[in-house]
This record gives C-alpha cells, sequence and structure tokens, in this order.
C-alpha cells in the first residue's frame, strides 16, 4: 500500500496484566478494545467505540444460550461513545471488524481504512500471540497497521523511538494531554484506555494537518505464514537478528516455532532446529528475525508457553544459525527449491533401501483418502550418504500439500524389508543440518587419543598367557614388554577381558581388524569362543585395571562421549586418603603386626632382596606388593618391586594365615603371568611373575 488510506482506526487494547512498555510480557488474555475512526480526507474524528472482553463465564451468573451467544450494548462511565461486550476473543475480533466495517460504508468518503496503533506491541505482542494460542482465526484488517511513533519520527528525527509514548508526542505537537501515571505493573483502567485513544486520533488530525500535511503511505505488515527456504553458509546474517529458544517439545516443527512468534515477522527458513550428536532433536532452535526490531520482541516472550512447557528465550549470533541451517551442497538447494512442499524425514532406511523401494512404501492402499504419493517422485526423494558414498539410513521425502504429508506420517514405524521406518515432519534447515553433519568434516577438529592397546573380550574363563599368546600369532613381535594384563573381577576370577599394549598404533590396529571374532581355544579345556578385538587408549586401559567401567562401543572415528567411567572405589583398600571409613576391627596385634609386615617407610626406601639361589617362588608362597597410594594405571610392569613371602610357620598348607581371615591384604584387580622361557621376559626377570594390582 503506497497510496494514502481514506480512513485511519486509531487502536488501543488493554489486557488484564501488565501495560506500558510491558504490554503482552505476561500473556494476559485481552479485556478491552478501544478504538475511534479518523476521516483522513475530511479531517473529521468519528465515535469512540469500547468493547469489553469477559474472559471467563461466572458461573454464579445464570443465562440463556442466546444471552452467552449474542452481545449487548450497555451505557458505560468510561467516557466511550458505544460500549459492547463480547464472551470471548473470537467473538470481539469478528465483532470489531464488522462494526469497523459499518462504519466506514456509512460514511460513504471512502472504503480503504488501516489500523493506527502506538507502538508495535498492541497488534503483535497482544493480538496475534493470543489468537495463535487459542487457534483463533484474525481478521484481515489486524494484518497491516501504522506504527503512529513512526509516523511521528519522520517529522521530529531527534526523537528517540524508544522514548516515545503518546504524553510526548502530545506535549510535541502543542496539544493538551494530561499525563498518565503508566506504572506497568497496574491493570490499566477503562477511562484511561479512552483518554489515551482520543489523545491519539488527535495527534493524528494535527499529523494531517499543516505544517506537516503528512501521508501514511506503506503501512506496517504481518507476516500470515511462515515462509520455508534455504540459507547459504556464504550469506551474511546479523547478530542481533537471532535468538535462541530453549525448551521446545521434541515433536515440535518450524511451523511450531512460526505459530510461537505469531505476530514477528521470521526471515525466509529462518527457524533452524538444533540437532543432538545422535540425530534426533534436542529442544532447541535458532530463529532469525527479519530486523533486530522484531528480535527484541521476540526476547519479550522468554517463558511464554507452547502447550504446556514454557519456552526459554534468549540472545544469538549469526555464525550460530549458520553453524545450523547454512548449507553449501547444490543437490540440497536443488531438493529444497520448491515451493509449497512438506517435507518428512526416514530414519532407519536399509542401507541398500533405493528410490523404488521408498516410492513404494508410500504407494497408498485401496483407500483414496490415504493417498500420500511423493512429490516429484525420484526427484523428491534425497538420500543422506557419508561423504565416501556409503548410506547413513536416512532420508527426506518431499510431498505437496499437508493432507498427504499427514497420511505419509500414519506410516510410522511399518516395515521395508526387514526394518521399521521411523517418520518425522522435517524442516529445510533440519535438513541442511543433516547433510552437514554427515558430509562434510567437523567444524571443531577433535584431538583423538592414541590407541596403541587392544582390549580383547570374551575370552574363554580358562584361558592364560599362552593361549593369549597363541591366538595373537605373527603379532606377538608387536607386544611391549611386560604388555600383557588379563582383567580378575573383584571375587579374583577371570573376567574375560584382557589388554595389550602393543608398539604403535598402527600395528595395534592392524591386529584388531585381522583377529576380530577368531575363536581361542583353551588349553586347559575344551571349551573355545569367539574374541572380539577392539584397538584402545592406554587411557582406558588403565582405569579398566583400576577398577572403573569402559564403553563397549568402539570406533576408529568416532565416539559417542568418552566411554569411560571413573573407578568405584567402594573398596576400603582401593579409596583415597580423602574417603572416610569407619574403623575395621584389629585383627592383628601390634606385636604380630610388625613381625608380619615390615614398617612402610622401610619397605618404600629400602626394599628387601630376593633370596638368591631361586629359580621361582613355591606356589604356595603368597605374595605381597607395596602399594602407598591411589596406583595408577601402569603403562607397564613396575622394574622395581618388593616381595616377601609369608612366615612358613604362620601359614596353612593352603598357603593362608589360619589366624587371620580367609580374605587376601588385597583385592586383585589384574594379574600377568610370564613363562621364563617366553621371549618377552627380561634376562632380569626371567622368572615366573605374579602381580596383584
Amino acid at each position: 500500500m503506497t497510496a494514502q488510506v481514506d480512513y485511519l482506526a486509531v487502536f488501543f487494547t488493554a489486557t488484564s496484566g501488565s501495560s506500558g512498555e510491558w504490554l503482552g510480557s505476561d500473556e494476559k488474555e485481552v479485556v478491552q478494545l478501544v478504538w475511534q475512526l479518523v476521516d483522513v480526507q475530511n479531517k473529521k474524528l468519528g465515535k469512540v467505540n469500547e468493547l469489553l472482553i469477559k474472559s471467563d463465564l461466572a458461573d454464579s451468573e445464570e443465562k440463556t444460550e442466546d444471552e452467552v451467544e449474542n452481545v449487548t450494548t450497555e451505557q458505560h462511565d468510561s467516557g466511550a461513545d458505544c460500549s459492547t461486550s463480547a464472551e470471548n476473543l473470537e467473538t470481539a475480533l469478528n465483532l470489531f471488524h464488522l462494526q469497523l466495517t459499518n462504519e466506514v460504508n456509512s460514511a460513504g468518503t471512502g472504503t480503504s481504512v488501516c489500523l493506527c496503533a502506538d507502538g508495535q506491541l498492541h497488534i503483535r505482542q497482544v493480538i496475534h500471540p493470543e489468537a495463535a494460542s487459542k487457534n483463533i482465526l484474525v481478521p484481515d484488517c489486524f494484518y497491516s497497521f501504522f506504527d503512529l511513533r513512526k509516523e511521528f519520527k519522520r517529522h521530529f528525527a531527534a526523537a528517540d523511538l524508544k522514548a516515545l509514548n503518546i504524553h510526548v508526542m502530545a506535549q510535541s505537537l502543542g496539544l493538551p494531554s494530561e499525563p498518565l501515571t503508566l506504572d506497568p505493573e497496574v491493570v490499566l483502567s477503562p477511562e484511561e484506555a479512552v483518554q489515551q485513544v482520543q489523545t491519539m486520533a488527535s495527534i493524528v488530525l494535527s499529523l494531517l494537518s499543516e505544517p506537516f500535511c503528512h501521508t501514511f503511505s506503506n503501512p506496517e505488515k504481518v507476516n500470515d505464514k511462515f515462509e520455508s527456504g534455504t540459507c547459504s553458509k556464504m550469506e551474511k546474517v546479523l547478530d542481533n537478528t537471532v535468538i535462541r529458544a530453549r525448551g521446545l517439545p521434541w515433536q515440535s516443527s518450524d511451523q511450531d516455532i512460526a505459530r510461537f512468534f505469531r505476530g514477528l515477522n521470521i526471515a525466509k527458513g529462518g527457524a533452524a532446529l538444533c540437532l543432538n550428536a545422535q540425530g534426533r532433536r534436542n529442544g532447541e532452535a535458532l530463529v532469525r528475525f527479519v530486523s533486530e526490531e522484531h528480535r527484541d520482541l521476540a526476547l519479550q516472550r522468554h517463558k511464554h508457553h507452547m502447550g504446556n512447557r514454557y519456552i526459554e528465550v534468549y540472545k544469538a549470533t549469526g555464525d550460530d544459525f549458520l553453524k545450523i541451517a547454512g548449507g553449501t551442497s547444490s543437490e540440497v538447494a536443488l531438493f529444497l527449491s520448491r515451493d509449497d512442499q512438506i517435507i518428512v524425514r526416514m530414519r532407519g532406511l536399509p542401507f541398500i533401501a533405493t528410490h523404488e523401494q521408498v516410492l513404494a512404501f508410500f504407494t497408498p492402499g485401496d483407500d483414496p483418502k490415504d493417498a500420500c504419493p511423493v512429490s516429484g517422485g525420484r526427484e523428491g526423494i534425497l538420500f543422506v550418504r557419508y561423504p565416501d558414498g556409503r548410506p547413513t539410513g536416512d532420508a527426506f521425502v518431499l510431498f505437496s500439500c499437508e493432507e498427504h504429508a499427514q497420511n505419509a506420517l500414519k506410516k510410522h514405524k511399518e516395515m521395508l524389508g526387514r526394518r521399521y521406518i521411523e517418520l518425522f515432519k522435517s524442516t529445510a534447515a533440519e535438513v541442511q543440518q543433516v547433510l552437514n553433519r554427515h558430509s562434510s568434516a567437523p567444524l571443531i577438529p577433535v584431538a583423538l587419543p592414541l590407541w596403541d592397546c587392544l582390549r580383547l573380550r570374551g575370552l574363554p574363563y580358562t584361558a592364560i598367557i599362552d593361549d593369549i599368546l597363541t591366538f595373537l600369532g605373527e603379532f606377538i613381535h608387536d607386544i611391549r614388554p611386560h604388555g600383557v594384563h588379563m582383567v580378575l573381577n573383584q571375587q579374583g576370577r577371570p573376567s574375560g577381558d584382557c589388554f595389550i599394549q602393543m608398539t604403535s598404533a598402527e600395528r595395534a590396529l592392524v591386529a584388531s581388524q585381522r583377529l576380530h571374532k577368531h575363536v581361542m581355544t583353551s588349553q586347559r579345556g575344551q571349551n573355545s569362543r569367539y574374541v572380539e578385538v577392539f584397538p584402545c587408549s592406554a587411557e582406558e586401559m588403565g582405569l579398566v585395571l583400576m577398577g572403573g567401567s569402559l564403553s563397549h562401543t568402539h570406533t576408529r572415528t568416532q565416539r559417542s562421549g568418552t566411554g569411560l567411567s571413573p573407578p568405584p572405589c567402594k573398596s576400603r583398600r582401593l579409596s583415597p586418603p580423602l574417603y572416610s571409613f569407619a574403623a575395621a576391627p584389629q585383627v592383628l596385634t601390634a606385636e604380630a603386626a610388625a613381625a608380619l609386615y615390615p614398617p612402610f617407610g622401610q619397605v618404600l626406601l629400602a626394599p628387601r632382596p630376593l633370596p638368591p639361589g631361586h629359580a621361582y617362588y613355591p606356589a604356595s608362597a603368597q605374595l605381597y606388593m607395596n602399594y602407598s597410594a591411589y596406583y595408577p594405571s601402569p603403562p607397564g610392569s613396575p622394574t622395581t618391586m618388593g616381595f616377601f613371602p609369608s612366615p612358613s610357620a604362620l601359614t596353612s598348607p593352603g598357603g593362608w594365615d589360619t589366624s587371620t581371615p580367609k580374605t587376601p591384604w588385597f583385592t586383585p584387580l589384574c594379574m600377568r603371568r610370564i613363562h621364563p622361557g617366553h621371549p618377552l621376559c627380561s634376562p632380569k626377570n626371567g622368572v615366573q611373575e605374579k602381580f596383584l594390582s
């Protein structure tokens, strides 16, 4: 609209909550509509109309059905020429449009009319949000309006737009105006609302008259629907136009986001749903508006509700939006270039799925009401692939209308081949985000650990070191000295896991690829099992040897999380000194303990030398390791350690002290045995060793 309109309807709203600059920020319902018609050509004012809205009917009032549906005209003491009441917002909006149209037609001067409000809040933050939350169809007259403050600023350029109000504008024009103490936290009375409209009408007449002779053209527009589209990574996105919405329902779409911000103009393709590491929606979205003014109004909807959930709204940057919604693929741009298309995401497809199978999946049955043809045939299907061309199991499908898309979503979790398919309503920004994640390098490079160790899982419980070395075959020469670590559980029994320290990460990878799921046979039993072989890091190995847990999901390229969990620290002897435990009952007297165990400092500073002449330790001799604190994960076997055989006078034939409980001094978690004749044994320690760690 470029030509001047025939009539202006000066419009004002009041809610049951905050007023002034906080109008609409508390989601309170509209309780009053006030307007006055201004004849632009003849510079005449019409009557002041007031419409009171009853939010809820009182239970004590007994009304007939006709009285509830119809509205009644009453005399009111607010100062309005005509006062009307309505039962709800939908009735009030329709009645307002009807009365305004009748008044314009009765004047006979012209037919074009447009609303004129004091700022943006009355239309964008009050009428449209409440109508959207209640699924009310708003009349067409509310999709364009004049902002009286912006029209005033065209003649008073020095005025601060945010500081302007009706009283300031009236004073600048020399009009009589009673200053109102508008406390934003106080509900505006009906009398004050009528006074505001009368003052606004006087300001409009002053602007139309000389010396200003103002022309009301180019009104503000309110988008009636959200336009989906694509965004290039090379596009410039201003930081002051983007917000981040948090707390969205997981099934929400870009249309739901546009409905939440109804009244504010979102840029084309400006609603981007965020995905987590697994490719699922995480309840956040980045929204790009057409200007900073609309972004600031969106921030006022912080903690407004979408259904039963409140939504948090924060500032964001243009780079944040481009990371989510920006794309560079010409294939995606061509796929999303069609207008008025509904996108559905397919997840869980077989890797060998073809275009024909997807088209057959959406083939309608006998009932024509269930029709859901894919728009464009093969061109309406986009498979998501890795950079090397391998399929990811995801695809996006286009449908021409909402009805076909809803029929397609009814096939959620139906079978395609031997797999059930998940279907979700998607967006253009989600298509870009999924394609960026799978087909391009990560935005932030991640330093991966050095996986120079092997983890063997599923060993036979009777397996020994020789069985493991036989299983490794040619890779036995790539094992570091003292690099075989068998893991025992808390009962001291084999857990079926083993760690091997290799000389390089390359050899560890080759070994895992060749030996994965090969069969290992135990020499001590007839059972045999296939063994899973994974590459891992020394950090992961050390954590498991200390009693922690390790995730079983290993890949060479990417891991979902660290895969690590800290040691449980459940044992008194494993816990650091800062853990407090109740005092344990004394087992040995001080004299017996001193005879059995030397002083701790003496053990650490001057380890007792091993008696000469012994090729190996007797099987009945119990060995004790010198632990000084919470023992770290070993990169290899210690070079020097002191071992003390238990006194023979205090031991039973089984090798344990009969005067103490039948529990070892330390709960074993890892055991390593190396035979004397094996090449892994060093000349210095060429004896059978038994370590408890």
